[in-house]
């Protein structure tokens, strides 16, 4: 395999979906197969490398096709499933653990198994699950059970400098030639035994157990022993953290095939061995160490790539094989400060790669939070910046985007398509001039033009369905404007929209942001900003049709759009608020202003989620919160907005109906006509004050409306 004519194109029978969904993997040794073809990928760059998931099928033609078109397109994925929905890949997101999940409790009844006991790091994680439990360990290690009496062991914390000088002194007082790697093998010894002893007494320190098998992983009786004892001992196991393994790099061609299954056979077959000895018992969680090697491959690292990523599919199988027990799979990348990748050039190594080392501090909290606090079943990256690993194998990400920008009925916030990436989804840039847009010279604060945050939300409705024209935008949740995008002097600039797209629930949605990039002469780099997020979630079936009372369509007291925009920064284009009055104590009713100037240009392009009608919620809003609660408020998150009903064939009046959360912040509010018919609906709109503004004179005629009502 040396020529970019040549392709590798394994299936498997994952289910589709490689697992991550809520069938979980079908058939776990699918994902050594998927490892295997990652790493191949990185030593093979000019090889086109490939593992196409499907459903468990008995059908074999329509599975030959799939894979012969893999051969014929899209050089910039390596993993594809197909499944009866479409065509998908894997990405990365990057998602808080914020402890709204329920995990396990750990206390003093807890019992732990836990394999590669006398590594460094994995040692110092024991200490951190033992401080937290008290309960009780078993630990599984090759090195033997390290002996509490030993001055070599105690020493080589404190003094491994002198005790390297030493060792190599007695080497040669035995009459062998001393040699480095002699010296250097007996510290490694020394080494784990140091780590597993710490782990035996951080957690009797705890007030815990700890009980030491001295067992060799590829030992299949061996590991079946161990673990038929414990459950002898301990009756069941509560959490099992498989953190056993070596790793060996060497090129595909050069690794000799023992090699390869000696690195293989210590994450796979002792787990095989373990599960297999655990069958039916009771098994509330269990935790594999993969590595970002795992997740995205790495050149030298075949087997090692091969048996992570069979571990991780293994877990993310519960979901059908044990759906009572925890699954966690982590994908470690290199520690800093601890371990065997402080050594040597790995640190510089990683540097050239763009890869940062994962400080002791940010890792050692990891099991025990994903433990308490993660989901039931996940694989999780672990790491800073990534570096190449990261990087695509195709500049549009395998994306034909030159067929995307001859789409038809494309609208005013879709400009050039960037691509498709791990990281991002898909991605446009669209250059944005506040001299020809409506949207940008009608909407300046402070005399800068600001992109209205309904010309975001419309960006991530445009996006969202560019790729899909059979769907249609059901919702767009979890809206926060975390900060203004700015045109400064009234310049042009570039706003970048992404959307990485995952099925959740059963339903299609899309994690969609909104960039901008500045450069700044203090600054090396341009600088990346984040300005708005949202999920939008799609849907094929139409909207339902809703309605509430009639809404109240005069009052004796309103205020007037002069009043308004004596108030409100906008232009003629989003002078969208004709008046606006209080029905009750906790509503406000807006009409919308008709006639309104163009919103964008050219004017023709379609828009999909009616943004100013939003934009008539907002105004509306802010009169009921500036002449009731004395405070000027910007758009600062939506729970959700949906367009109900397209509004342009609308020949009545539109009102906006804007309900205040008694003694809470937020709003809801519902777009209506004059017989009550919703078009869009909003909810759980907030703001952020602008300081300073409410004591303005101009505010007077809006606080005697809203204030006598």
């Amino acid at each position: 395999l040396n020529g970019g004519d040549q392709f590798v194109i394994a299936g498997t029978r994952l289910g589709g979906r490689h697992g991550y969904d809520d069938a979980g993997a079908m058939n776990p040794l699918g994902g050594a197969v998927c490892g295997f073809v990652k790493a191949l990928k990185r030593e093979k760059n000019d090889v086109l490398c490939k593992v196409v998931d499907f459903a468990p099928s008995r059908k074999t033609a329509a599975l030959a096709d799939q894979l012969i078109a893999e051969a014929l397109q899209d050089p910039g994925v390596v993993e594809v499933g197909c499944d009866d929905t479409g065509r998908w890949t894997i990405g990365l997101r990057e998602v808080p653990c914020d402890g709204s999940e329920t995990g396990l409790e750990l206390n003093s009844e807890t019992v732990f198994v836990v394999t590669g006991a006398a590594g460094s790091i994995v040692s110092a994680i024991i200490a951190d699950l033992a401080d937290a439990s008290g309960g009780t360990f078993h630990l599984l290690d090759l090195t033997p059970e390290p002996d509490r009496e030993d001055a070599d062991i105690a020493r080589f914390a404190t003094d491994r400098d002198g005790l390297k000088r030493d060792i190599f002194e007695r080497i040669k007082a035995g009459g062998e030639r001393a040699t480095p790697a002699m010296v250097e093998k007996e510290l490694a010894r020394l080494e784990r035994a140091q780590a597993a002893l710490a782990a035996i007494e951080a957690v009797e320190e705890a007030g815990g157990t700890a009980h030491y098998h001295s067992v060799d992983l590829t030992d299949s009786a061996g590991v079946t022993a161990v673990m038929e004892d414990v459950l002898a001992t301990s009756e069941r196991i509560d959490v099992l953290v498989h953190a056993g393994g070596i790793e060996i790099s060497r090129f595909l061609a050069d690794k000799p095939r023992e090699e390869f299954a000696l690195v293989f056979d210590v994450k796979s077959r002792a787990w095989h061995s373990m599960m297999r000895a655990i069958g039916d018992a009771p098994l509330k969680a269990a935790v594999v160490f993969s590595s970002v090697a795992g997740r995205f491959g790495n050149g030298g690292q075949t087997d090692y790539s091969a048996a992570n990523d069979f571990l991780t599919k293994s877990v993310m199988g519960f979901a059908n094989s044990r759906p009572g027990t925890r699954g966690i799979a982590i994908d470690w990348t290199a520690w800093g400060g601890i371990g065997m990748a402080t050594r040597g050039s790995i640190p510089t190594m990683m540097a050239a790669a763009g890869i940062d080392m994962l400080p002791p501090e940010a890792g050692i909290p990891i099991v025990r939070r994903e433990l308490t606090e993660g989901p039931p079943v996940s694989e999780i990256v672990v790491g800073l910046r990534l570096g190449i690993l990261t990087d695509e194998w195709d500049d549009a990400g395998g994306l034909a985007v030159s067929a995307l920008d001859e789409i038809d009925g494309r609208g005013p916030m879709l400009g050039n398509v960037v691509g498709m990436s791990l990281g991002k989804g898909l991605t446009v840039e669209t250059e944005l001039d506040p001299k020809d847009q409506a949207f940008l010279y009608d909407h300046k604060i402070e005399g800068t033009p600001v992109l209205p945050g309904v010309m975001g939300l419309e960006a991530f409705a445009e996006l969202s369905t560019l790729l899909l024209p059979e769907y249609r935008v059901a919702s767009i949740d979890d809206v926060q404007f975390s900060s203004p995008f700015k045109f400064y002097r009234d310049e042009p600039r570039k706003v970048r929209v992404s959307a990485q797209f995952a099925e959740v629930d059963g339903e299609l949605v899309a994690y969609c942001a909104l960039e901008g990039e500045r450069t700044i002469q203090t600054q090396p780099e341009p600088v990346v900003t984040r300005h708005f997020t949202a999920t939008v979630r799609l849907t094929r079936d139409n909207p339902e049709e809703v309605q509430i009372d009639k809404p109240q369509l005069a009052a004796e007291t309103s205020v007037g759009s002069d009043e308004v925009y004596q108030v409100y920064f906008h232009g003629p284009a989003y002078q969208v608020l004709e008046s606006a009055w209080g029905g009750d104590q906790q509503t406000a009713i807006g009409r919308l202003a008709r006639n309104l100037p163009a919103n964008h240009t050219p004017a023709e392009l379609p828009t999909q989620i009616a943004p100013r009608l939003i934009e008539l919620c907002f105004q509306t809003a802010g009169m009921y919160e500036l002449g009731v609660d004395g405070r000027f408020g910007l758009p600062a998150k939506i729970g959700r907005v949906q367009k109900l009903k397209e509004p342009s064939v609308v020949e009545s009046h539109l009102f906006t109906v804007v309900r205040h959360s008694n003694g809470g912040p937020g709003f809801d509010a519902d777009v209506v006509d004059e017989s009550g018919d919703v078009y869009l609906r909003l909810q759980d709109y907030e703001t952020v004050e602008l300081p300073g503004a409410a004591e303005a004179a101009a505010a007077d005629p809006i606080k005697a409306v809203f204030q006598a009502e």
